[in-house]
């Protein structure tokens, strides 16, 4: 048995059949000693001969190289490796990505992009609303969404909170969110919280505004449904889960259920622990496939190489696997977020196109005018790149912004 070899170098890929996996590897071995051993060890194979195996299993259920180009192995596992039982994305990322961080003969290895065949794709229902749902619930069929982050992220009391989001949807914003870290503290209560804010958001529309806020309901497993559902009765519009904390199963369980009726908003607070490293740990794409598949309708991705959770590269590759046609899901609304303000928006804009949602917190509450003229400044930036006409001249007519471009500059 030790002789089998999981190299098939030069044969096609099966994507119709199998899952496709490309890691990036950093070795001091030969690349094809290096690749055999994440397909063993993420397959069939073991670090010893065994008396259990026989070349059918290898054959049948054995991990395929198919290709090495430089750095990047491309590893296929056949479906038939994968959980019968729907939906089952714990053991799909143990095998795609799990073992293989801590194997003695990479020095690193990154998981750069899956591609699952219809008969797993098959087995989840995608998002219940996606991007044209938030959309249709907005009342705004065209223009980019435009956002903020109540700021401070803690801190501020349930009627401080209802207040900031009032001034942002007076100003012109469509959506507001809880920060990660807020969800049920003693000094701003869920429940206090989500009722305010739901006040607050029916005013906004008894004045001819639609904004919906999401309630961060992350929490444990056991309990998560049950908040959520208490949430909703509290009034919510949306709701929130920060998805690596809790788990994809925590968000397949809300999307799937028939008693959650709201959109599901997706923070991805604690990917840069595996996703920062060029070399090692898991791309932000492989991510975003599995938050569309188990039903997210909303998902942050970084802001397209500007502002500050960015290193500067312009990678869409996270804005088309929200929106591209080739997975039979619903879209998901991608949200740029991360030290946004007016001045970067259109160039946000120009990467992303008009199906986006945009999002500042500092950039609204940090506004020399309050959050009313920072929600204002967002929501012309944005009508300004809807209008192809540059900020700068937008702002000759429009204060607000031109007071967030003398802070902030542009992009």
């Amino acid at each position: 048995m030790e002789s089998y070899s999981y190299l098939h170098l030069g044969e096609p890929e099966d994507p119709d059949r199998n899952v496709v996996c490309r890691y990036r590897v950093t070795t001091d071995l030969p690349m094809e000693k290096a690749a055999e051993a994440i397909a063993a060890e993420q397959s069939t194979g073991t670090w010893t001969g065994i008396s259990t195996l026989d070349h059918g299993i290898f054959d049948t259920l054995g991990a395929r190289i198919t290709s090495i180009d430089g750095d990047i192995v491309t590893c296929e596992f056949p479906a038939e490796d994968f959980s019968i039982e729907n939906g089952a994305v714990p053991q799909i990322l143990s095998v795609i990505a799990g073992n293989l961080f801590g194997l003695g003969a990479l020095k690193a290895v990154r998981l750069e992009d899956v591609t699952f065949p219809k008969s797993i794709l098959e087995q989840f229902k995608g998002p219940k609303f996606g991007a044209e749902g938030i959309r249709q619930a907005l009342h705004r069929p065209e223009k980019p969404l435009v956002g903020t982050i109540v700021k401070p992220k803690i801190g501020l009391s349930p009627e401080k909170t209802a207040e900031y989001v009032y001034e942002a949807g007076s100003g012109g914003l469509t959506n507001s969110k809880d920060d990660e870290t807020l969800v049920d503290q003693a000094f701003c209560p869920i429940e206090d919280r989500t009722v305010k804010v739901a006040e607050a958001l029916d005013r906004l529309e008894e004045e001819g505004h639609y904004m919906m806020h999401a309630v961060n309901v992350s929490t444990r497993s056991d309990r998560i449904l049950e908040l959520a559902e208490k949430v909703q009765g509290w009034g919510a519009r949306e709701i929130m889960i920060d998805v690596i904390t809790c788990g994809y199963g925590c968000l397949q369980a809300l999307a799937e259920d028939p008693s959650i009726k709201v959109p599901i908003h997706v923070h991805r607070t604690m990917h840069g622990a595996f996703t920062k490293d060029p070399l090692h740990g898991v791309n932000m794409l492989a991510l975003t496939k599995l938050v569309r598949m188990v039903g997210g309708d909303a998902l942050h991705i970084g802001t397209l190489g500007v502002g500050k959770m960015s290193a500067g590269a312009h990678d869409d590759s996270n804005l088309r696997a929200c929106l591209g046609d080739d997975v039979p899901y619903k879209a998901v609304m991608p949200v740029c977020s991360g030290g946004v303000h007016p001045g970067l928006v259109g160039e946000i804009i120009r990467r992303s196109g008009m199906n986006v949602q945009i999002q500042a917190g500092g950039g609204v509450a940090g506004h020399p005018g309050g959050v009313r003229a920072g929600a204002m400044g967002m929501s012309q930036a944005v009508d300004a790149a809807f209008e192809g006409i540059p900020a700068a001249e937008y702002a000759e007519t429009h204060p607000e912004l031109r007071a967030a471009l003398d802070k902030w500059g542009s992009a």
